[in-house]
């Protein structure tokens, strides 16, 4: 047992039926283990020490039915002191208390409750009142009591308060987190759909290309194919009237020659030169000959008539 001026020996020699008092033991802690092991000690009496605070495992205690912890030092009571659920006398006197934790309202058994002398908040100072006797002391315990349950309905409603917004909030983030989660999958799909539409247009790109390039293919071969085919037969037509044209040329070169020297050999001085007299003899025997060629045939078409 942890104590300030190593007063108080064993707590089973302080243990007097179901009361235990360590009053005026200079406690700066409460000996909760040793507590603990005696369930029977009800009645609990920590007055006059040096306690500023109570341990949180002091609420473990659920046997007590009356403690006193008035004059000592403490500023603030555990936070779970509502499980002390069996407690109905509660002395709190001349300590430094100015606040009450939520669950004292828990302390549904208490009839009995003492915080003169206190520097508690105005509201819960005017809601305890008076202790002088035991009627006020009875009805600060009720008024306590009422006043923390609604401090704590109050706070349980700002709890669910809070925690619906908080839900509402979760909710929201859940559905913008579904719609970025559908909207980066219509962009997927969006992205997807183009893609394959761009693969779509290369492909046939590259089709119509490739027929584009077979056609030219089969159209350069057809076209290298047809001459060869269609140039052989007319050779020799064409090679033929090339060559008439030529002897035609030469003929007419020929005959304007003769044209030409039988002008000169006519109508110049020199057709007493031996070459034109030549010529004009030769002109004079054709001339007679196509004149008996045209009595010829006037005889023959005479005769023919007859």
């Amino acid at each position: 047992m942890a104590r300030g001026g190593g007063k108080g020996g064993n707590l089973k020699d302080k243990l007097d039926g179901n009361e235990l008092d360590l009053s005026l033991c200079d406690l700066s802690e409460v000996p909760v283990r040793e507590l603990a092991a005696l369930p029977k000690a009800t009645i609990l009496d920590l007055s006059c020490n040096n306690l500023i605070s109570l341990p949180s495992d002091f609420c473990s205690l659920m046997h007590l039915v009356k403690l006193d912890l008035s004059k000592n030092r403490l500023q603030q009571l555990p936070l779970d002191f509502g499980r002390l659920v069996n407690l109905q006398h509660l002395d709190l006197l001349n300590n430094r208390l100015v606040t009450l934790p939520v669950s004292f309202a828990q302390l549904k058994n208490l009839k009995w409750l003492d915080l003169k002398d206190n520097p508690l908040d105005p509201v819960l100072a005017k809601v305890a009142g008076d202790c002088l006797d035991e009627k006020q002391c009875k009805q600060a315990a009720v008024r306590v009591l009422q006043h923390m349950k609604v401090i704590q309905s109050e706070q349980d409603q700002e709890r669910q308060r809070k925690l619906q917004a908080e839900r509402e909030m979760e909710k929201k983030r859940e559905a913008e987190q579904r719609a970025r989660e559908a909207q980066e999958r219509e962009l997927r799909k969006r992205e997807k759909a183009e893609e394959k539409e761009r693969r779509r247009r290369e492909y046939d790109a590259q089709r119509a290309a490739k027929q584009e390039m077979e056609k030219k293919t089969k159209k350069e071969i057809v076209q290298t194919r047809k001459p060869t085919a269609s140039s052989r037969p007319p050779q020799p037509p064409r090679h033929k009237h090339s060559w008439s044209r030529s002897v035609l040329r030469v003929l007419l070169l020929v005959l304007l020659c003769i044209l030409c020297t039988l002008a000169v050999c006519k109508l110049t001085e020199l057709r007493h030169q031996p070459l034109c007299i030549s010529v004009n003899t030769l002109y004079e025997d054709v001339v007679a000959a196509v004149q008996n060629h045209k009595t010829l045939q006037n005889m023959l078409q005479q005769n023919s008539q007859q």
